[in-house]
């Protein structure tokens, strides 16, 4: 039996979506080369009503199609990046706060707690204002808002490892603090922490859009969030210049969501279809 087949109705159609998104994000220099920014006919075309620009053309006669195209890689890029990156530091500086404990412990979670108190919007906003608009700094802030939720979930799941029969055997099989926490406990405690992974992106998703809304995304960079916000000032002879990307955004998001709820479910249902 395939991975795609133990999935339920709802992770597929997660799936399908993503895999829709992604094609998207990679053909698009294919399909639409050159600069999305570019003016390419006459402004506010209306969709379905040109074999040239099929989803119409904005304000200044940009292609929204091709800016549609454009967008799914800059927020696939900007959320996958910023997710991952923020998995794998928490997870890190979980791993060593449970497996070291005492002083470094405290020390890493009350570094943990700090951040926490910080909402990551925020946090990333600051970061923008001081190291200006653009996709790395981006990654960097959301990234460095995200973190802790996968460091205190991996530090509870080394608490519990540490204690385990293939730890002490470990120890005394002679290996060295650091061997044994690469090698036996974070691999281990690392699973656990995956599942964030759906939250962590999805959140990485709507904020890169409401930064790019707000006008703190990269000038250079075609988003959903900046051509939501530049439908605004047509909003109501142009509705379509804000709908269209948005729908865009709940689709993704709403993508996201269904995968990661269909992984979670796939270990307890297989482990389930072992017993009996």
């Amino acid at each position: 039996m395939t991975f795609f087949q133990t999935l339920d109705r709802q992770g597929k159609a997660g799936i399908g979506l993503l895999m829709l998104l992604g094609l998207m994000a990679l053909s698009a220099p294919l399909l639409f080369a050159g600069d999305p920014l570019a003016i390419a006919g006459e402004p506010l075309i209306r969709p379905f009503t040109n074999t040239a620009h099929w989803l119409g053309t904005d304000r200044l006669g940009r292609d929204v199609l091709a800016g549609l195209f454009h967008g799914a890689r800059t927020t696939l890029l900007v959320a996958l990046s910023s997710a991952a990156a923020a998995l794998i530091a928490g997870s890190l500086i979980g791993a060593l706060a449970g497996f070291l404990g005492g002083f470094a412990d405290n020390v890493l979670m009350r570094i943990t707690e700090a951040f926490q108190t910080v909402p990551g919007f925020l946090l990333a906003l600051a970061m923008i204002n001081v190291l200006g608009p653009s996709i790395p700094t981006l990654i960097i802030a959301i990234s460095i808002g995200s973190w802790t939720q996968a460091a205190r979930v991996t530090r509870a799941e080394v608490l519990s490892l540490r204690e385990r029969d293939f730890v002490a055997a470990a120890r005394t099989l002679g290996q060295g603090p650091f061997s044994i926490a690469f090698r036996e406990i974070l691999p281990n405690a690392f699973g656990p922490a995956t599942s964030l992974a759906a939250v962590s992106v999805a959140a990485a998703i709507l904020i890169e859009a409401s930064l790019a809304f707000l006008g703190f995304g990269d000038p250079n960079s075609v988003t959903w969030g900046t051509m939501i916000a530049e439908g605004r000032s047509v909003l109501r002879s142009a509705p379509y210049l804000s709908i269209i990307p948005g729908l865009a955004l709940v689709v993704t998001v709403l993508a996201v969501h269904l995968t990661g709820q269909a992984l979670t479910r796939r270990p307890s249902s297989e482990r389930e279809r072992s017993n009996v």
